[in-house]
């Protein structure tokens, strides 16, 4: 069984689409041949929390939803170090940090990044960044100081972005992806369930992900949190199965990436979130909230 870069569209919706039983069982056998069963935890913290201009309507942090959100300054190295450090005793390996930007402005702040990802590596856990769009420099600078990896989610398919996300293009998404990529850090990039796409988007956001040769180490499979506020506040909450099949397919095209149960996680019952780890999910994140 190799590891393939050229899925099409058809194929990968006639997995999603798969019976249930008969889906999970073929995720299963990819999983048990390519990974042990053992999920990794990661931590993720808020640095910058807010007043982020672009407008995705999903998120409480732009500047163009209503919720209650206050923007938070940014955290300092030292606390952001001592939080790293209560996670890696709660057994988080990967620590993940949050700035709610349209993209990384050089200067004290991109500094005080950069100190904080040393430290969290000095503590002898992988440090995964996520803070928009940043250009070449950036991205090299980021890895001399031992960044893991970068997080910059498509979100959707390429057809149902702009019903999202209009501030900036997918194209500007790949682009960072690139930059990542050649910096030689690794990618953590995955998507959203439940933002009124349908299932041809959802084959089409993993025809994207699949088709990227190497495929993102990371793949987070996120579901819609409605937040108060946000334009997409009276969504219907995700069905658990189609967290499940997402999870499966992931698994089945991606057979090496590290399949994340991410936002949404805590609505699942404990049995589908178990589902989720035999097709092949194999980290979650694990701390008191996400984003």
């Amino acid at each position: 069984l190799d590891v393939k870069y050229d899925w099409n569209r058809e194929e990968i919706l006639e997995i999603l689409n798969l019976p249930l039983i008969d889906l999970m069982w073929k995720a299963q056998i990819v999983h048990r041949k390519f990974n042990n069963y053992r999920v990794q935890l990661s931590t993720l913290l808020s640095v910058k929390t807010g007043g982020c201009t672009e407008n995705c309507s999903y998120c409480s942090q732009s500047i163009y939803s209503s919720s209650q959100l206050k923007s938070n300054p940014i955290q300092e190295v030292e606390s952001v170090l001592k939080k790293a450090e209560i996670a890696k005793k709660q057994g988080a390996e990967r620590f993940c940090m949050g700035w709610a930007w349209r993209e990384i402005r050089d200067g004290s702040a991109f500094n005080s990044m950069l100190e904080m990802v040393k430290g969290v590596r000095d503590l002898g856990m992988e440090a995964c960044v996520t803070a928009g769009m940043l250009n070449e420099e950036q991205a090299i600078k980021l890895a001399e100081a031992g960044l893991t990896a970068y997080n910059h989610n498509l979100d959707t398919s390429p057809e149902y972005y702009q019903n999202i996300i209009t501030t900036r293009t997918y194209q500007d998404r790949l682009d960072t992806l690139k930059r990542v990529r050649n910096a030689g850090i690794n990618v953590c990039c995955g998507g959203i369930i439940g933002l009124g796409e349908t299932n041809n988007d959802r084959a089409s956001l993993l025809q994207v992900l699949s088709n990227m040769n190497p495929h993102p180490e990371s793949v987070p499979i996120n579901a819609l949190v409605a937040i108060e506020g946000t334009q997409l506040e009276d969504s219907k909450e995700v069905d658990s199965i189609e967290m499940i099949r997402m999870v499966a397919t992931a698994r089945i095209l991606m057979p090496r990436s590290k399949v994340r149960l991410s936002a949404g996680r805590e609505k699942l019952s404990k049995e589908a979130q178990i589902l989720c780890f035999q097709c092949g999910a194999n980290s979650i994140f694990y701390g008191d909230e996400l984003l």
